[in-house]
């Protein structure tokens, strides 16, 4: 009689070790995809920041690029639909590269700045804004120009500058005194929020205070005529070089690019986004440790000594509840076989079915069977009325024999 040969499938499952190799086998599958997955994400990544990397860097206030409330994207954008050319820098060193007396200077915040630098910057452009003068700048700008308080409402230009007469009415913010020779626009107190004056290339250009965080940031551009009065300050000429000064400019006047200015600007999106992808993996498989792992042991090891060894483990551990759980699966197994019961038979079914072959209170086998005790002292205690138990149970067969 010739016997067909097992199914791949029950040799796999007769063979611990063949179902090791195709755990293996799934698992380097599994490694495959995390690769790929890991591959794409880091593509995406590049590819997102192509659009977005201009987006991710937090930005001076008024910052030609910046797309935030306090920004100054929404005038830039107006400037270059006009047909002006708008070269935004961060150094000293190539802000004097891009000036020319033909070029409008817009420098913003220089408080970073000394007063010498400022001046050097001012004397290479056509014209100069100054959209957040301090104090000190606005003296050596405009000598004797001080603070004169802030506006409370919407103010008329008051003066014959045609930008402002164009612009009308603006809620000013911070304001400066007018010295002899200097234009005020706008009255705030006792000065004005728009103060201009002679300067830039051999005298024969401007330069104008005026307090641009309230006037031509993305938030506030759109109100009354801020608009206006930006595009006719800062769109004079056909070039404006946008200068956001930098710390770097404020240790030496020209110092070397830094690494941050040297990486590309998609490097920080892309580790954002691989850091994201990691958080997500170890939160998806940081609880789950695999399928065991059957492995050939290099010698034979007995059966009792593997016992001792597991009875020692538990006795280092102090965990009686846990030892005393095999011990009552195996109780139980044994005496669900010996009552007729199913191998899976719960302890309380197991229990009950004892009581009726030994005519015991149901209470009293239930007692054995479910006790979880806590200290070593209880666990030898239930050890030895399982074994009580089970000896009852095989004295009470109707044939006198224990199985």
């Amino acid at each position: 009689m010739t016997i067909p040969p097992a199914s791949p499938a029950i040799a796999a499952d007769a063979d611990p070790f063949a179902r090791d190799a195709t755990e293996r086998r799934s698992r380097r599958r599994s490694v495959g995809g995390w690769l790929v997955l890991g591959a794409l994400i880091l593509i995406l990544g590049a590819f997102l920041s192509l659009f977005v990397r201009d987006d991710w860097a937090a930005r001076e206030q008024l910052d030609p690029e910046g797309p935030g409330a306090d920004g100054a994207r929404a005038i830039v954008q107006l400037l270059r639909d006009q047909g002006v050319e708008v070269v935004p820098t961060s150094r000293r060193s190539e802000t004097l590269e891009a000036l020319d007396g033909d070029s409008t200077l817009v420098l913003t915040d220089p408080w970073t700045l000394t007063p010498e630098t400022v001046e050097d910057l001012v004397a290479h452009a056509g014209d100069a804004v100054v959209l957040d003068p301090t104090a000190e700048i606005a003296d050596v700008l405009v000598p004797g120009a001080e603070s004169s308080g802030y506006g409370s409402g919407p103010t008329a230009p008051e003066c014959d500058l045609r930008a402002a007469q164009r612009a009308g009415e603006i809620e000013p913010g911070r304001g400066f005194t007018a010295p002899d020779g200097a234009l005020g626009c706008y009255p705030v107190g006792d000065g004005f929020a728009l103060v201009q004056a002679a300067g830039g290339v051999d005298g024969n250009g401007t330069v104008t205070l005026i307090d641009g965080t309230v006037l031509f940031t993305n938030e506030n551009l759109a109100q009354q005529g801020n608009a206006a009065l930006g595009l006719g300050l800062l769109g004079a000429h056909d070039r404006v070089v946008w200068y956001v000064p930098t710390f770097e400019d404020a240790e030496d006047g020209g110092a070397a690019p830094t690494l941050g200015d040297l990486v590309p600007p998609w490097v920080t999106p892309a580790i954002v986004l691989l850091a994201l992808a990691g958080i997500a993996a170890a939160l998806w498989r940081g609880r789950r440790f695999g399928p065991l792992v059957a492995e050939r042991l290099p010698v034979t090891v007995r059966g009792s000594e593997t016992l001792e060894g597991r009875a020692r483990l538990y006795a280092r551990a102090g965990e009686p509840g846990h030892a005393a759980e095999l011990l009552r699966a195996g109780a139980t197994a044994r005496l669900a076989r010996r009552l007729g019961l199913p191998p899976n038979a719960a302890p309380r079914e197991v229990a009950d079915a004892a009581a009726v072959r030994l005519g015991a209170p149901v209470d009293v086998t239930r007692a054995i069977l479910t006790t979880v005790p806590t200290t070593d002292g209880e666990l030898a205690a239930f050890g030895h009325r399982l074994r009580e138990l089970e000896t009852a149970v095989d004295a009470a067969r109707l044939d006198g024999r224990p199985i």
